[in-house]
């Protein structure tokens, strides 16, 4: 089989991926480097590529500083989402601002400040900071469970800052934002009967989001790459691949040429 009809089994086995992490993974799993530009053009042709769907973001709606290292900000928000003959549900998630990592979630039948305050309990449980005096800083947005004076106090207690975000401009908020319309665009393509069903899907597509989906923004690294320290061995390994592929082509074209 030819490089190029690999790279099409691959992208036809993996429907739900784009160029750029085709690309990214058949590098790493062929252990072969392929261009985003060439997977595009090679899909293209074979009428594999769909509209993509454009997220614009001007860099007025970036923070002026933003974070180097995890948690040092920790963005929150609930989501809803309807489980049939039960109503809605809501999902209240901690997610690492720096490296885009889902810390933690709880599915809640309710905002309550509780519900934020268990799901942080949650985070600080995951992330080894319940055991530490060092605690980052929470970014939420000014809903009424954020603003209850038992938030305030729960965090007063944890040694937790916390900033909201300016009123109705939703984009400072902007990752955790991505992450639900992520979230929503495979959860939603199925209906839920029990709320155990939905809890498994949303653990399910976390796990995915988490340890295999790759971000453009964080050089098509995972999340989990970033979280745990292992994204400059990954693209150290990647940078290798492209330079043996290259000499490899260059051989093989000279040989051919002489």
């Amino acid at each position: 089989m030819t490089l190029r009809q690999t790279i099409i089994t691959f992208a036809l086995e993996q429907p739900e991926l784009s160029p750029r992490e085709i690309a990214t993974a058949f590098t790493e799993r062929e252990r072969t480097y392929v261009s985003e530009a060439s997977v595009y053009r090679l899909l293209r042709a074979e009428g594999l590529i769909t509209s993509p769907a454009f997220i614009v973001m001007k860099a007025a709606d970036r923070f002026a500083n933003p974070t180097t290292a995890i948690n040092q900000l920790w963005q929150t928000d609930f989501t809803y989402l309807k489980v049939t003959g039960w109503g809605w549900y809501y999902l209240s998630t901690v997610l690492d601002d720096f490296s885009r990592y889902i810390v933690a979630w709880k599915l809640c039948p309710t905002m309550a400040a509780a519900d934020v305050t268990a799901t942080l309990d949650l985070a600080l449980q995951a992330s080894g900071l319940d055991a530490v005096d060092r605690r980052p800083r929470l970014l939420s947005d000014n809903g009424p469970s954020y603003l209850a004076t038992e938030l305030a106090d729960w965090l007063a207690q944890k040694g937790m800052s916390h900033t909201r975000g300016k009123p109705y401009h939703p984009m400072t908020q902007g990752k955790i934002e991505r992450w639900h319309l992520s979230l929503k665009s495979r959860i939603l393509l199925e209906n839920y009967y029990l709320p155990g069903d939905l809890e498994r899907a949303v653990a399910a597509f976390v796990e995915h989001y988490n340890h295999r989906r790759y971000h453009e923004s964080l050089d098509n690294l995972t999340p989990a790459d970033v979280y745990f320290g292992r994204g400059a061995r990954i693209l150290a390994t990647r940078r290798q691949i492209k330079r043996r592929t290259i000499a490899e082509r260059r051989r093989l074209h000279f040989q051919q040429a002489a």
